[in-house]
């Protein structure tokens, strides 16, 4: 299980104070990259508090305009199927299969001393990730993220805050979606066809 009530150290740094009468501006530079492994191609992954629980293996995705639960995340911070209000649309999986959801559940994310209440959409679908996080949490925060630094920034009471990404275990992730064989479909194969 992926889910400890822990706090969140090493996954944030200290925030770094605006100059008097300037406003905050959220950007990256090389200096961003350093205990970066360079050069890379990974996701950003973080450990952060959702439900008042410190949860590992969480995707931030610029791309997605959703926040996903995945099952062991949904189990692990006890929730029920009566905790889910509906949701309807389907959605499509990293397989490219379309998955029903099996609701939707709000819950607050904390971020240092920040808070952002998420709708998380419950799928019942394999994912190496616990979690997605994805614009509207991003948005909602403020804040901007970086695959390539392996950040998210973000404003909070005037300074502007990190959360570091967490390279081996978004190699851990890969290897586990590398892994993980799908259900086979089974298919018809006309004699002579193998």
């Amino acid at each position: 299980m992926s889910v400890s009530q822990c706090s969140e150290e090493g996954s944030s740094s200290r925030p770094k104070k605006a100059r008097p009468g300037t406003s905050v501006v959220l950007g990256f530079s090389e200096e961003d990259k350093r205990g970066t492994i360079q050069l890379h191609d990974d996701a950003l992954v973080v450990t952060i508090r959702i439900g008042g629980y410190g949860v590992k293996r969480v995707m931030v995705d610029d791309g997605s305009a959703a926040e996903v639960m995945y099952p062991d995340l949904f189990r692990g911070l006890n929730l029920k199927p009566e905790d889910l209000t509906t949701y309807n649309s389907p959605l499509v999986g990293f397989e490219g299969k379309s998955v029903t959801p099996l609701g939707m559940v709000r819950l607050p994310v904390q971020t240092g001393s920040d808070m952002v209440e998420v709708d998380f959409i419950v799928v019942d679908a394999f994912s190496p990730y616990t979690a997605i996080l994805g614009r509207p949490w991003l948005h909602a925060l403020g804040a901007v993220s970086s695959t390539l630094h392996q950040k998210v920034k973000y404003p909070s009471g005037g300074e502007v805050s990190e959360i570091l990404g967490n390279q081996n275990m978004a190699r851990q992730c890969m290897i586990m979606a590398i892994q993980h064989r799908p259900e086979t479909s089974t298919s018809a194969v006309a004699e002579g066809d193998l």
